[in-house]
């Protein structure tokens, strides 16, 4: 069994890192805050015995060796990133439990078959640069440089923030994984959510990842003086983009399952008597069922593309991020189930809203995910939380799961 106090006291460490006033954390990639949130899990992977190394993406990785070295290895995290003012335990809880799971095997003395892999992901969150999942795309082998073009608010592209960060952006392909190396990758996290809290249930078994496609709006209108210009005759950008976003709310909402999300909205020249001639607007559309969500998508496009012809204003719209929903592994869910069932939890599949690093890498090896119950649902948010004694049972199923996964090999009687 995992040590619960362990697991919440380095939970705890881990929040100070980037906190703001208001208790949450902000550590984009590639900042101070990030680098000392990875140098402080690195700490803590040496104090479990592991061998600690980053990758050319900057993939922190604490790696437990196997009785066979060159078995494929089993692979489990999460990442230390967040987006601005977010939580304490998206991510977090994952990379933490995880190495909690290996400090146990050490202590104990517990070998397994297959080498174990610890890794916290480079920038999965996105917030900084509106592109995710860098390290995961890394290991994946999916990362491109014309991806690493991609620039934040300050200018700063990926490949800039590599370099500052010590990474040679030419050298990201030797972070890829090879076909065969990896025998799986499994992944605890906090459900976002409230059907654990609905099922009065501590932690559930993730069937499946809605995939996350992001778009950004951008409406050219006409600059003109908010007293001196008739209705009639405006082509207000603003207007333009706000019965667009009226059209998202509406299409997404007629599937059951859809939701969309407009996240940030940019208006200039932003006087307040001045008719807005430039909007630009971010969405966030997801679906388990990629047709279901590409169906929403054309929809929208399409009356889009009405509202702005009838109002005199261009329209542009760029995909930003464009990923397919990935079902979760029988091999995982299996193994989880069986780690449920020796626990003493009831077995409870439910789908996962949110996208997560493990998306990248269902074309590499098997993948699957453990949720842990959140209160109230509340995520990307100070107010997110998870008990101590659901982190403890998320880590336990985490810790059973991996054993089998890895093929344990030497049973040793618990102290």
């Amino acid at each position: 069994m995992i040590n619960a106090e362990r697991l919440w006291s380095r939970l705890q460490l881990l929040s100070e890192i980037g906190k703001t006033e208001s208790g949450g954390v902000t550590r984009l990639s590639f900042t101070q805050e990030e680098r000392d949130a990875k140098n402080l899990v690195a700490s803590f992977m040496k104090e479990a015995g592991l061998m600690v190394r980053e990758d050319e993406v900057g993939n922190l990785i604490g790696r437990k060796e196997g009785l066979n070295p060159k078995a494929s290895v089993v692979l489990t995290g999460s990442h230390v990133d967040s987006v601005f003012n977010g939580g304490n335990f998206d991510g977090p809880l994952g990379v933490l439990a995880a190495v909690e799971a290996l400090q146990v095997m050490n202590d104990e003395e517990i070998e397994t078959e297959h080498p174990i892999e610890v890794i916290a992901f480079t920038d999965e969150e996105g917030a900084r640069f509106s592109f995710g999942m860098i390290g995961s795309r890394g290991i994946a082998g999916t990362l491109t440089q014309e991806e690493l073009l991609n620039k934040d608010k300050q200018g700063i592209s990926i490949a800039e923030a590599f370099v500052s960060s010590g990474l040679n952006p030419d050298e990201i392909a030797k972070a890829a994984r090879k076909p065969g190396d990896v025998k799986a990758y499994v992944e605890l996290h906090i459900e976002q959510g409230k059907v654990l809290e609905g099922q009065n249930l501590s932690t559930g078994i993730v069937s499946g990842l809605a995939g996350p496609l992001w778009l950004k709006f951008t409406f050219e209108g006409e600059v003109g003086h908010a007293g001196a210009t008739p209705m009639p005759i405006r082509h207000d950008a603003l207007t333009a983009a706000a019965r667009v976003m009226l059209v998202i709310e509406e299409e997404a909402s007629k599937t059951g399952t859809t939701v969309g999300t407009v996240g940030q909205v940019q208006v200039l020249p932003g006087g307040i008597n001045i008719i807005p001639g430039h909007v630009e607007f971010t969405l966030d559309l997801r679906d388990i069922d990629e047709n279901v969500r590409d169906g929403v998508e054309y929809q929208i496009r399409k009356a889009a593309a009405k509202i702005c012809e009838n109002q005199g204003v261009k329209l542009t719209i760029e995909d930003l991020q464009r990923v397919a929903p990935a079902p979760c592994s029988d091999l995982i869910k299996n193994a989880a189930s069986e780690a449920f069932e020796s626990l003493g939890l009831e077995v409870q599949f439910l789908p996962s809203g949110a996208g997560h690093d493990g998306m990248q890498l269902m074309d590499l090896c098997p993948m699957g995910m453990i949720f842990i119950r959140s209160k109230n649902g509340i995520s990307h948010d100070p107010a997110e939380w998870s008990s101590k004694e659901d982190c403890r049972d998320g880590a336990n199923v985490l810790y059973q799961t991996v054993l089998k996964l890895a093929v344990q090999k030497v049973n040793v009687t618990m102290k």
